[in-house]
């Protein structure tokens, strides 16, 4: 596993812990996440990113989730489900410098590795339709 998964995988973990508890601050989330796990060779910065990136363009985050799903509303989505969906779209929007099919790939792993068997086809049924409106020249030519 890559560095850069893993530490996606702890962004998912505090954006979770986030969602499980509004009265968190994100700040201490991202804190307690580093410091219970082996985070060696794990990028802190990236992290913190993520997370706060996410968190503070969560409202923006859901509205775009909640036009892209059909017949989802964000309430109904299972919390792991909308956590990744959340991360995934925010690295869509918010972070150019990483290709779009690798944000892609990253989600539905995430998806087989902690959602329930049907996570993984519904977040990548999601995260293509937001991925071909968001950066269309990076998946205009794929089939």
């Amino acid at each position: 596993m890559g560095a850069r998964h893993a530490t996606r995988m702890l962004a998912l973990q505090a954006l979770y812990a986030l969602e499980m508890n509004s009265d968190a601050v994100p700040a201490e989330v991202i804190k307690s996440t580093w410091e219970e796990t082996e985070a060696a060779g794990l990028d802190r910065d990236f992290l913190e990113g993520l997370v706060l990136g996410t968190w503070s363009n969560v409202k923006e985050l859901d509205r775009k989730l909640e036009r892209y799903s059909q017949h989802w509303k964000i309430s109904r989505m299972d919390r792991v489900d909308k956590s990744i969906l959340r991360l995934a779209v925010y690295e869509l929007v918010f972070s150019p410098e990483t290709p779009g099919p690798v944000i892609l790939d990253e989600g539905i792993e995430l998806a087989k590795e902690f959602g329930t068997p049907e996570s993984a086809s519904f977040v990548n049924g999601i995260l293509d339709r937001i991925a071909r409106d968001t950066r269309r020249s990076e998946f205009s030519a794929e089939a």
